[in-house]
């Protein structure tokens, strides 16, 4: 792009106005300089000197250097030298004349150093010690490894150990290969993490902490709270968080009686803006506790209950492992709505009752629930070594928290006043699982080896 001419300012304040004599536009430009990287070249001796200008490439730079060492070993060199050559010698003539530069033989110049990543051997196979042959691009990563790679390695070893002990295990994640949702590489380990971390989010026996609650109370509590939830319409995952925040407190602070109702409240609410895309608001909390709390006691107690948690919300429930169990529980060419229904029933009616809740963590819990439902519907064999390797629980020491919930379900099916779960999965849209006939076959095993329901 040319240049403007530079025009001189008007010393009467005039701007604007061009001067007469000033230089056409484009005409004054200064030439363009070298810049450090031409070169010029000698001219020969007798002929005149043509000033030549070659840009340094990196080619040319590699052959000036090469032509500069040559020289510098060729000036410490005898009159005479050898050089080797295939195991015979080579006389080299180098010139007497001073300043002269030595002849050497074409053939015995130094080549120039090539710095370029299209050179013909890169582009050979390196053959390693065990005579593999690697191609260019595994020769020059070798020795590292990426995340992809120790995940497969990790679950080809898991297969060969599940042969090696003669259960076989089905690859549950082979029809969500190509879904990104489902993170096929990484679950493994995710459910890993969830089960080393469940221990912090996980309540023991606190009623003798709380004067005036007890057991009983606290599964009216979240019978009421899975009414609310049904009729809300929410996700399952904000009805196990709920009753994971109402243990995690009353385990940390004494709560009055005429508040508890509140602190379920409270919780739900904290729940439902963490899991739904549409929470309900703080008014309808309101409308269905009957005006027993007013919007200000609800805020309070939800700040309360954020502050004694110290906003630790994402905790592993135990619907972060029924998704999984179920899905290991159910072959990819079944209908899973009948026993996922049956499973999560299972496991409501579990975290209804206290001791449940105290006495087991919650990935045992999930895994009972998928052992009773299997059971309960006399899904042969009862449990199988894909299970196994998914849960990491063995069919004997499932047994006892399985009969804990069958136990449960009995005593729904024949006279519990907390309706509220086995009215939902009465349903026929659940699938009327909450009907069918306990798991009698479990609960024989040993007559009486849980503890009694509220």
């Amino acid at each position: 792009m040319a240049s403007r001419a530079i025009v001189a300012p008007n010393p009467k304040g005039e701007e604007g106005v061009k001067q007469k004599n000033a230089q056409p536009e484009g005409k004054n430009r200064r030439v363009l300089r070298d810049i450090g990287n031409l070169v010029t070249v000698p001219a020969a001796e007798g002929k005149p000197q043509n000033q030549i200008r070659r840009p340094i490439t990196r080619t040319f730079c590699q052959q000036l250097l090469a032509n500069a060492q040559a020289a510098a070993e060729e000036k410490n060199k005898k009159p005479l030298a050898e050089v080797a050559n295939g195991g015979g010698a080579v006389r080299v003539n180098v010139a007497r004349k001073h300043g002269g530069a030595a002849k050497v033989k074409q053939h015995e110049q130094p080549k120039p150093l090539e710095i370029s990543p299209d050179k013909e051997e890169d582009k050979k196979p390196v053959t390693v010690s065990d005579g593999r042959k690697l191609g260019v691009a595994s020769s020059r990563k070798k020795g590292i490894k990426t995340l992809t790679s120790i995940l497969s390695a990790r679950s080809k070893e898991a297969a060969a150990a599940a042969a090696g002990s003669g259960k076989p295990i089905v690859n549950i994640d082979a029809a969500d290969a190509y879904n990104e949702l489902a993170v096929v590489e990484y679950v493994d380990d995710m459910y890993k993490f969830y089960k080393m971390s469940e221990d912090e989010s996980r309540v023991h026996d606190y009623m003798d902490s709380q004067p005036e609650i007890n057991a009983k109370m606290r599964s009216i509590l979240i019978d009421w709270l899975a009414e609310v939830h049904r009729k809300f319409e929410l996700m399952p995952e904000t009805l196990y968080l709920t009753i994971n925040i109402v243990d995690r407190y009353l385990s940390m602070k004494t709560v009055p009686r005429k508040e508890l109702q509140l602190l379920g409240i409270g919780s739900m609410l904290i729940a439902c803006k963490y899991e739904e895309i549409w929470a309900p608001e703080v008014n309808d909390f309101v409308a269905i506790s009957d005006n027993a709390y007013a919007r200000e006691q609800i805020l309070v107690m939800e700040k309360a209950i954020l502050g004694r948690l110290e906003w630790h919300l994402t905790v592993p429930t135990p619907y972060v492992f029924l998704a999984r169990y179920t899905k290991a529980s159910v072959p990819a060419d079944q209908e899973p709505m009948q026993m996922e229904n049956m499973v999560f029933f299972l496991a409501e009616l579990g975290l209804l009752h206290y001791h449940t809740v105290t006495l087991y963590c919650a990935s045992m819990i999930a895994a009972a629930a998928v052992y009773a439902a299997r059971c309960t519907l006399d899904r042969k064999p009862h449990w199988t070594g894909t299970l196994e390797h998914h849960t990491g629980y063995s069919e004997e020491q499932l047994r006892d928290c399985a009969k804990l919930l069958v136990s449960f379900h009995l005593d729904a099916v024949e006279s519990s006043k907390l309706r509220a779960v086995f009215r939902k999965y009465s349903s026929p849209e659940r699938g009327s699982v909450a009907s069918l006939r306990p798991a009698m076959s479990l609960l024989a095993l040993v007559a009486s080896s849980s503890p009694n329901s509220e």
